[in-house]
Parts: structure tokens; C-alpha cells; sequence
């Protein structure tokens, strides 16, 4: 009886530990290969050692990548791409200082409505 628990409890923890450990693993080495599959020229990622940059050139039967950093050309390992950014939207940045200018606008003229209405009142009360 003592034997077949301990079986089971070695069991139970390989379970375990395959459950837990190994399957999540190979499952974000597969999205990881992935996203590498994925990558093209003028993506920009960053490395596991966290350098970002503009990817230049991809070296399939090397399995290397060039990045563009600042003018910096540097050739990596594929696997040291830990993630890809995604592409900033151009409409976005044209939108958001519209938007920004506007908002501060409208928040000029309320306090210029505000101030011009305590001038009437204050005119009001000296009268």
C-alpha cells in the first residue's frame, strides 16, 4: 500500500510539473516562433537586451536580422528578438495635437467666458 503511493505521488507530480511548466513553455516558444516568422523589413522591435530598433534585413538561411539603430546597422540572432512593436499610426500623432489644441482652446474660452462674467457681475454690483 505505502509503494503504490509513493508511485502515485511521483505520478501526481509529473503531472503536475508537465501541466504547469513544460506545456506553457512550448506553447510561448510557438507564439515566439511565431512572431518571428512574421517580421519584415521596417518592423520595429526590441531585442531581449532591450536595444530597439528598425529592422533592416532578414537573413532567413543565417537567421540573423539587421537593425537599423539610429543610423547604427547591427546584425542580431533571430531568437534575440524578444518582441515586435507595432507600427505607429501617422493619422494618430496628426489627430492628437488637433485634438490637444482644441481642448486647450475650449479651455481658454471657458475662462474667458467665466472671467467676463464676474466682470458683469462686479459692473452689476457697483451700479
Amino acid at each position: 500500500m505505502g509503494q503504490m503511493a509513493s508511485i502515485l505521488f511521483i505520478v501526481v507530480m509529473f503531472a503536475f510539473l508537465y501541466f504547469f511548466m513544460i506545456r506553457p513553455q512550448r506553447k510561448q516558444q510557438q507564439q515566439h516562433q511565431q512572431m518571428l516568422s512574421k517580421i519584415k523589413r521596417g518592423d520595429k522591435v526590441t531585442t531581449i537586451g532591450r536595444l530597439h530598433g528598425v529592422v533592416d534585413e532578414v537573413n532567413e538561411t543565417e537567421k540573423t536580422v539587421t537593425l537599423d539603430c539610429d543610423g547604427i546597422f547591427l546584425v542580431f540572432d533571430l531568437n534575440a528578438v524578444a518582441k515586435i512593436s507595432p507600427a505607429e499610426d501617422t493619422a494618430a500623432k496628426t489627430v492628437a495635437p488637433e485634438s490637444g489644441a482644441a481642448a486647450e482652446s475650449a479651455a481658454t474660452s471657458e475662462v474667458e467666458s467665466a472671467s467676463s462674467a464676474a466682470d458683469n457681475e462686479s459692473d452689476s454690483e457697483a451700479k
